[in-house]
């Protein structure tokens, strides 16, 4: 990582007020000016309009997010060194939620004070997503940083993101270091599951949900299970695991449903599980005109919403699966429901959840409001890096 030379972006008369709160990005609006000759990824100095310093970090006028921040301290050069610290930080932090070489997210961009990188462990391996021009530049030094840290058996990039061509960069994956398989096997929680680091969804597993996985436990014994866009069935093997007496998953991917067969029988519950590929609105329109009807109901969608301007769009389709889980709920049913989407908060979310329920004509209440596990810690100044919602609801009537 290059540290910065000198080269300057000078804010907007007012236009700091975001920076100076916490926030990481300086968006090409609050630009005034750069100075001469600044190459795109660059390490820049951040000043306000009186040329008063008030960060480092690197530098993209290819994306609206045009400098993201790595430090505020004067004292401190946006380098390798600096990126070394951060990882063995965040290394550190984990070490408070999860044993040593337990799966879990390593690297949260923002939230660990590393905006671009991401970096997942599963077992001996990581999975590493690059999503910046800034930390691109530098993924020599990433390696290094992280085989420092955790010593693992190899790294596998998976920066396939379309978010890349926003900052002017194509997609990416490549082996990175030793061998990474192209599946393995993983504990979380005393079950086994198949993880594909090199082809499958995400880097593997959606780990952000792992705790609301185990919050399923109380309230799953000899009930009927719906895990509705289970992917590769992990809600539905935990509440299984917690005692459920069958569970039916619904999922558009073959492959990611091959999987979940497979990670059923690894942990012998394949007698207890009834897969179903296809459209999941379909589906649980189909069951609710059948008059089915379950004991634990698991939403937990894809985003139907990455911008600001679909979030109407957004809010219609996380109603209609809320109202559709609300109609083929029994009588004292809990429903786990969730979504991944940051435009639509908290608050948003529940308010789509009240309406659902209206209109279902079902009394529900609010168990419990979960988020996101603390291996991707939320930075209080990057509201942005909030960005799972995660309910359980008990429907009464």
């Amino acid at each position: 990582m290059q540290p910065a030379g000198g080269g300057r972006v000078v804010l907007r008369k007012g236009r700091d007020r975001r920076l100076k709160a916490g926030h990481l990005w300086v968006y090409a609006g609050e630009i005034q000016k750069t100075d001469d000759g600044l190459s795109p990824g660059d390490a820049v100095e951040v000043v306000d309009h009186r040329g008063r310093f008030l960060a480092r970090g690197y530098y993209n006028p290819a994306s609206s997010i045009t400098v993201r921040l790595l430090t505020r301290s004067r004292d401190e050069a946006p380098d390798a060194a600096l990126l070394r610290r951060r990882i063995a930080q965040a290394v550190a932090y984990r070490r408070h939620f999860y044993d040593a070489g337990e799966s879990c997210r390593l690297v949260f961009s923002e939230g660990d004070l590393l905006p671009g990188l991401t970096v997942d462990r599963y077992g001996p391996c990581l999975a590493v997503q690059i999503a910046t021009l800034g930390m691109d530049r530098v993924r020599d030094d990433i390696v290094s940083a992280l085989q420092d840290a955790v010593h693992p058996r190899g790294i596998y990039e998976r920066s396939d993101l379309p978010t890349r061509l926003r900052e002017g960069l194509e997609a990416r994956t490549a082996l990175l270091s030793g061998e990474v398989p192209e599946e393995m096997e993983v504990i979380l929680d005393e079950l086994r599951f198949l993880v594909r680091l090199r082809a499958g969804q995400k880097t593997g597993l959606y780990l952000d949900h792992r705790f609301n996985r185990r919050a399923l436990h109380p309230h799953a014994r000899g009930r009927r299970v719906l895990d509705v866009f289970c992917n590769t069935g992990s809600f539905g093997l935990y509440a299984l695991k917690a005692g459920a007496e069958r569970c039916t998953g619904i999922e558009i991917s073959a492959e990611c449903l091959d999987l979940a067969r497979r990670n059923a029988a690894l942990n012998g519950f394949e007698d207890r599980c009834e897969w179903i590929e296809g459209n999941a609105f379909d589906h649980l329109r189909a069951l609710d005109h059948a008059k089915e009807r379950f004991d634990l109901i698991v939403l937990d969608p894809p985003a139907f919403t990455k911008s600001a301007r679909a979030t109407e769009a957004a809010v219609r389709g996380y109603k209609e699966i809320n109202l559709r889980a609300l109609r083929l709920a029994a009588p004292g049913a809990i429903i786990a429901t969730s979504s991944c989407s940051y435009h639509l908060g908290p608050e948003e979310f529940l308010e789509v959840l009240r309406d659902a329920a209206a209109d279902a004509g079902r009394d529900a209440t609010l168990v419990e409001m979960r988020g996101q596990a603390p291996d991707h810690p939320i930075h209080l100044s990057v509201p942005e890096t909030r960005y799972l919602k995660f309910a359980l609801l008990l429907v009464r009537n």
